[in-house]
C-alpha cells in the first residue's frame, strides 16, 4: 500500500504561481510512476502531467505544456508540480496518483491505470 498526501494548493491571481507537493509513504521501495490530475466542478478528472520513476521522462497535457513542470525527489519520496502563468481555467482540485510499475521509464496518462490516489488539494485562480 502507498499513501499519498498533497499540499500546496491555495488561492492565487491569474499569472501567478503555485507549487504542489505530493508526499508518498508506505511501500515506496517499489518503482512508482506518478501523475497529477485535476477535477473542476461538474467536469471529469483530467490528466495534467506524468513522470517516470526515474524522473527522466515527463509528459504533459497540451493545456499546461510550457507552464507546468512535474519533478520528483526519490530520496524524499515526493513529487512536485510547479505551476506558472496560472489561468482561471486551471481552477480545480488537484490529485496526485501512483502506479506500481517495473520499468524506470514507464509513465501513464490514463487515470484508470493508477493504483493509488491522494485526497486532493484545491487550487483557485482568480481573474
Amino acid at each position: 500500500q502507498v499513501q499519498l498526501v498533497e499540499s500546496g494548493g491555495g488561492l492565487v491571481q491569474a499569472g501567478g504561481s503555485l507549487r504542489l507537493s505530493c508526499a508518498a509513504s508506505g511501500r515506496t521501495a517499489n518503482w512508482y510512476p506518478m501523475g497529477w490530475f485535476r477535477q473542476a466542478p461538474g467536469k471529469e478528472r483530467e490528466f495534467v502531467a506524468a513522470i517516470s520513476w526515474s524522473g527522466y521522462i515527463t509528459y504533459y497535457a497540451d493545456s499546461v505544456k510550457g507552464r507546468f513542470t512535474i519533478s520528483r525527489d526519490n530520496v524524499k519520496n515526493t513529487v512536485y508540480l510547479q505551476m506558472n502563468s496560472l489561468k482561471p481555467e486551471d481552477t480545480a482540485v488537484y490529485y496526485c496518483a501512483a502506479k506500481q510499475a517495473y520499468s524506470s521509464t514507464d509513465y501513464y496518462t490514463d487515470r484508470y491505470d493508477y493504483d493509488y490516489w491522494g485526497q486532493g488539494t484545491q487550487v483557485t485562480v482568480s481573474s
